[in-house]
């Protein structure tokens, strides 16, 4: 179980009649010392009473911690970390209602970023997670079955993937993502493009009918943006109750130029105007072709051949033959900015 620490002594009669948070935190991190030292400055400003303090484990990144914060009865759960620090939290605090601050301590910090949470700033991050406004989202949950016949669930807070964004996270350099960030997925993806081989799949969007396809990478996304200002998914949305499914898909070295053109000029640029999108329409063919963009509430993949690697927001999760996403409609309450 988990180390709990509660800052300034057993509560007293007034103590217990203000709200109280809980900050779950990975003791390892650099600048905790920090962190509960803005923590006190806002329980002071907001009529907090002093927080429950609630370490990680090394098998147990936060799911569990939610749940024991869950039944200590506290009104707002604060993750401190990074995307699979949030990413379990959020899991834990599923379908409870009681709302999740975020303070980023992580390299890709995906979900923070898309939510415009300060990534650069723990400080503001705190002053947010205690004042800040309450939003209900989605989230994704994804059963996906290993090789050897296993199967797990897991949660995603921004997007999953099979095949070549997978292999690049996997093949990322941890010293240089420490270093330089999510720039160091640079590094791994133009290491792992040459080596990348397309495979095939059957999938089918809302136990519909099944469609094959050869394709790089299959992703299933509940936000759209990467960091670099990549808008992968434009129409996602958080709040919607639709999963969206991008088939990457390019025939060739030269076919991604094509995705690249997609993502960083198509969807930054040209769907921002109507004459834009007159013009995706008219050269929309090797458009549609290298990306191709689906929307449901839930998708079926099956993988042919060989296994393939798996991510979820940026975290490797090992090889998987088959997966099923499925979008879980306002499952998680978070502290956004006003």
């Amino acid at each position: 179980m988990a180390s709990e620490t509660t800052a300034g002594g057993p509560a007293t009669d007034d103590q217990s009649a203000r709200p109280r948070a809980a900050v779950i935190s990975n003791p390892t991190k650099q600048g905790i010392d920090a962190l509960r030292a803005a923590v006190e400055r806002a329980e002071e400003r907001q009529g907090f009473a002093p927080s429950l303090w609630i370490d990680t484990l090394e098998d147990d990144p936060g799911k569990g911690m939610a749940r024991e914060a869950l039944d200590a009865g506290v009104d707002l759960v604060i993750a401190a970390g990074g995307d699979g620090t949030v990413r379990s939290v959020a899991a834990g605090l599923s379908g409870s209602g009681v709302p999740m601050g975020i303070v980023p301590l992580g390299t890709g910090n995906l979900f923070a970023r898309n939510i415009d949470v300060p990534v650069n700033d723990p400080d503001d991050a705190v002053v947010l997670a205690f004042s800040g406004t309450d939003r209900t989202v989605d989230l994704l949950v994804a059963d996906v079955v290993r090789p050897n016949g296993a199967q797990e669930s897991h949660t995603s807070l921004v997007m999953a993937g099979i095949g070549i964004d997978a292999a690049m996270i996997s093949n990322t350099n941890p010293e240089l993502k420490k270093r330089v960030g999510w720039l160091a997925y640079v590094d791994a993806g133009l290491r792992s493009l040459p080596a990348s081989q397309p495979f095939r799949i059957a999938f089918r969007m809302d136990a519909g009918r099944h469609h094959r396809s050869k394709v790089s990478s299959i992703l299933v996304a509940n936000l759209g943006y990467l960091p670099g200002n990549i808008e992968l998914v434009p129409d996602a949305e958080i709040d919607d109750g639709r999963l969206d499914v991008v088939r990457l898909q390019p025939r060739n070295l030269f076919g991604w130029l094509f995705v690249w053109r997609t993502v960083a000029w198509e969807n930054r640029v040209l769907r921002k105007s109507a004459f834009g999108r007159q013009l995706m329409d008219l050269t929309g063919g090797d458009r549609h072709r290298a990306v191709a963009y689906s929307r449901g509430r839930s998708v079926e993949i099956d993988i042919d051949g060989e296994p393939q690697e798996f991510e979820i927001d940026g975290d490797e999760f090992g090889e998987i033959v088959s997966a099923r996403f499925r979008v879980d409609p306002a499952a998680l309450t978070v502290r956004v900015p006003r």
